[in-house]
């Protein structure tokens, strides 16, 4: 696998809101593709990208207006008009402000909403530019809060009760590995209707074909695990990480609802049934305000000298999920709760990924639980997984084995869904062979001095208020399964902008509990915490 083009994707602010640059992301997509073709016959492009946002689209297909950020605080819940569990049982999606459902509440009674015939998630708005074609791919649209995760189709029951437009999503769905038609406009040299191309891609060849891959990040990355057999589990690494289980069938239970899990599209018909995790943004954060040119690679070797053990904290407290000084609010928390802070950069990194490690076990303990199963091996993928220190420190906080790899996950599985759709490959179990052959994962075993880190485990459990959940499979949920965090001190550090990880609201907020009921959520809470008051009532 080789690149040929990486450029930035950020959000533009403009005076209400945050959105999405995609024509500038077109701009560049199409240079790279065009930059592909330069260098070789081109023979398909399928797009990924990320879950929840969208845009509209008039009856002509044309764009009405950028796509908005589903971190723009616009958006509010869906408390009051479904219940929150006869929604996720549906759905199979966790309730939060950031899903199409909630931003599509959003937008009603907006001249924008009415103006709109079509709705396009981010990945299949650019597989119409390249090639004319509407559709929703399942697993993009699974991120939706609108698909019934058990049929594949549109929950048209929830669309109503939601008071949704129903003909927005009335564009067909389509299964990962599906051809679309022939790459148009000005992206692959011989781009175009279906013309024959006589250019380097491949005189008298006929033009790319643009397939309709596992829209999702997630999915591709997913499809690219190199396993071999049982059961999978695994952490996807980025700036938010995913941990959990793929499976056969969605788990939408109460309990696993208020433990925040989440049941997605696969390929082949799959479940990825994950939490969203804080991930490497802790140290993105770190770096920008130390202000050094020194590379990751550098920061985490200096933290693998560091002292094992030191202070914790919980990557998914509040004070950890925006962006700002991240040094200093991790200064406070160990302050607050009775640590002593890091002494210095080196004891800063090793505090964030000992923490990262800890909360991954966390994850994956709860998806074993919730979903009755069991892995034996733990796999890494995404940028971190290159990383020794990183999967070892995984291995060792799991006490279960670490396979590393592939590290670009995502653009793997998306180049060998087009594959399929060739027909060279014929089955998911197939492609994630040609994954195993040609990114042999990189293996870690767990420390075989398993007692100071189930102590440094245990540590980090009271410190998340997580320790009165579950252990192990021998014990269900505690009683009213409260997983109430350790109170920090008043003296917090701002948070730049409000989290938008949590169902309802943050420590001091007023939610709605039933038709006249009104409560206050007590402790602070995060993302290891669900605001959910029939889990959570007030003290």
């Amino acid at each position: 696998m080789r690149e040929v083009h990486r450029f930035a994707n950020r959000p533009v602010r403009v005076l209400d809101g945050l959105y999405w640059d995609v024509l500038g992301l077109l701009t560049q997509a199409r240079g790279g593709i065009a930059l592909a073709a330069a260098r070789d016959r081109l023979t398909s492009v399928g797009v990924t990208a990320w879950g929840g946002d969208f845009a509209l689209l008039d009856r002509d297909g044309r764009l009405l207006a950028n796509p908005r950020h589903h971190r723009d605080p616009y958006t509010s819940g869906l408390a009051g008009l479904v219940s929150w569990q006869d929604h996720y049982e549906l759905t199979g999606v966790h309730p939060g402000p950031g899903t199409t459902a909630c931003q599509l509440l959003a937008h009603a009674g907006s001249p924008l909403l009415d103006a709109a015939d079509h709705l396009t998630m981010v990945p299949d708005l650019f597989t119409l530019w390249l090639s004319g074609e509407m559709l929703t791919e399942r697993t993009i649209a699974s991120t939706s809060q609108l698909l019934d995760v058990r049929t594949g189709r549109w929950a048209n029951s929830i669309v109503t009760r939601l008071g949704l437009p129903r003909h927005l999503l009335a564009d067909r769905l389509t299964e990962p590995g599906t051809v679309v038609g022939p790459l148009r406009g000005e992206s692959g040299g011989n781009g175009g209707s279906g013309r024959r191309g006589g250019d380097r891609n491949g005189r008298g060849r006929a033009a790319p074909m643009v397939v309709a891959v596992a829209g999702h990040d997630a999915a591709s990355a997913a499809a690219a695990l190199p396993v071999s057999s049982g059961s999978v589990g695994y952490v996807s690494f980025g700036p938010r990480s995913l941990a959990g289980l793929e499976l056969d069938a969605p788990v939408t239970s109460r309990e696993a609802r208020l433990a925040g899990f989440t049941n997605e599209g696969g390929v082949m018909g799959t479940v990825r049934f994950t939490r969203t995790l804080n991930g490497l943004l802790l140290l993105q954060e770190c770096r920008r305000a130390w202000g050094v040119r020194t590379s990751y690679a550098d920061l985490v070797a200096e933290a693998a000298a560091a002292p094992a053990f030191g202070p914790l904290i919980d990557p998914g407290h509040p004070w950890f999920l925006e962006p700002g000084d991240m040094p200093a609010r991790i200064g406070a928390y160990c302050r607050s709760t009775g640590q002593a802070p890091p002494a210095d950069r080196a004891q800063t990194v090793r505090c964030v990924l000992e923490s990262l490690a800890c909360s991954y076990r966390w994850a994956l303990e709860q998806a074993e639980f919730l979903s009755d199963r069991r892995v034996e091996a733990v796999h890494l993928v995404g940028s971190a997984a290159s990383s020794d220190t990183l999967c070892r420190l995984v291995a060792d906080f799991a006490g279960r084995p670490v396979l590393a790899g592939p590290v670009e996950a995502t653009a793997v599985g998306n180049l060998l869904v087009q594959a399929m759709a060739e027909g060279r490959i014929g089955s998911l179990t197939e492609l994630r062979e040609v994954v195993r052959r040609s990114f042999r994962p990189r293996p870690f075993s767990p420390s075989g001095q398993r007692e100071p880190y189930e102590i440094a485990y245990s540590r980090y459990r009271r410190l998340t208020g997580t320790e009165g959940g579950w252990n192990g499979t021998e014990h269900g949920p505690a009683a009213g399964y409260r997983m109430r965090p350790a109170r920090h001190a008043a003296s917090a550090p701002p948070v730049t902008s409000p989290a938008t990880a949590t169902s309802v609201g943050l420590a001091g907020d007023r939610v709605t509990a039933g038709a006249d009921e009104e409560v206050e959520i007590g402790s602070p809470v995060g993302l290891h915490h669900v605001v959910d008051v029939e889990a959570f009532p007030a003290s």
